[in-house]
């Protein structure tokens, strides 16, 4: 994987500031433009990304189920018209936009058969010029079947694929209006944590919690609040920042550190949850941080690179 150099990515986004961008869409800012801090290049644009392993009880079924979650953050070149990663990004020309990219895994059992999920959110570096994500994608697979959701950014909103085994999902392809995105939330907090939206809000849920839930993408009233939460074990005796979306019946409440570079710490989500119980109850999934490690992780794939995962803590 190739990534940007510190001088080479903040050289690319000041010459994309001063250029006249394409035709965007008309989708309203989630926040005011974030100004990237002088330590972003030295910790971004490094060749590295971030790698962040959780301790997860995943809600689903009624119950709550053990289970790891993993926070992969990266900058990248994507392509503004094919919104894709670019091959040769040298060759991109204006078609290039450095992107902050989440890879959100989320891996629990239920029972006899495991459940594996995975968020890929592409959020642009220059806030100012690309308000929201240009892409958005999920997919849950299960021993029953696997769906897919994708989100990509159009003139007049986002163009949503849905891909399912089940029979009221189906294959599906409708345009979602401008919105905000919890999915966008978690990039925007690492770029600028003080520009996160705040007060009610027109909020369409993350794409995992629909995709589990079966609830249509469609934007719900939230109140988003920013604290700090009391010092506590669970996170080393720290009193960690707090970034809370309340809707109407479900609570998200992510836990980050306040000083740069604002790593997430863990979460709370808090729901009744309708695919168990009947009447559903209600359950809060929540993950710890365990440990979080810098590696060029595209190039540990053999197996004398297995202990990495000992470095994570994970299974």
């Amino acid at each position: 994987m190739k990534l940007c150099s510190a001088l080479f990515g903040l050289a690319l986004l000041a010459a994309q500031c001063s250029s006249a961008p394409p035709e965007t869409p008309a989708v309203p800012a989630a926040a005011p433009a974030a100004v990237l801090p002088p330590a972003f290049g030295g910790y971004w644009f490094q060749g590295k990304a971030e790698l962040s392993s959780y301790a997860l009880e995943q809600a689903r079924y009624g119950e709550l189920h053990a289970g790891e979650a993993v926070l992969i953050f990266v900058t990248e070149d994507f392509s503004r018209k094919k919104q894709v990663k670019l091959d040769d990004p040298a060759a991109a020309g204006a078609d290039k936009v450095p992107v902050l990219k989440l890879n959100f895994e989320r891996k629990f059992g239920t029972g006899v058969y495991p459940y594996s999920l995975l968020t890929s959110v592409f959020l642009p570096l220059d806030a100012a010029r690309d308000p929201h994500p240009l892409k958005v994608t999920t997919s849950v697979q299960e021993w029953c079947g696997h769906v897919f959701t994708q989100l990509n950014l159009r003139k007049n909103g986002f163009a949503v694929s849905t891909k399912s085994y089940f029979e009221a999902d189906g294959d599906q392809e409708t345009i979602l209006p401008p919105a905000l995105l919890e999915d966008e939330l978690w990039p925007r907090l690492r770029l600028n944590p003080a520009g996160l939206p705040l007060g009610k809000l027109q909020v369409v849920p993350g794409t995992a919690y629909c995709r589990l839930l079966h609830l249509p993408l469609q934007a719900q009233p939230a109140t988003a609040t920013v604290g700090t939460a009391p010092a506590a074990a669970r996170f080393g005796g720290a009193a960690p920042a707090t970034y809370t979306l309340a809707y109407a019946a479900r609570t998200l409440v992510i836990y980050y550190e306040a000083a740069f570079p604002h790593r997430i710490l863990g979460w709370d989500d808090t729901y009744f949850d309708k695919a168990g119980a009947r009447p559903p109850v209600q359950l809060t999934t929540r993950a710890t941080r365990k440990r979080t490690i810098l590696l060029d992780y595209w190039r540990t794939n053999h197996n004398a690179d297995v202990p990495w995962r000992d470095s994570l803590g994970l299974r």
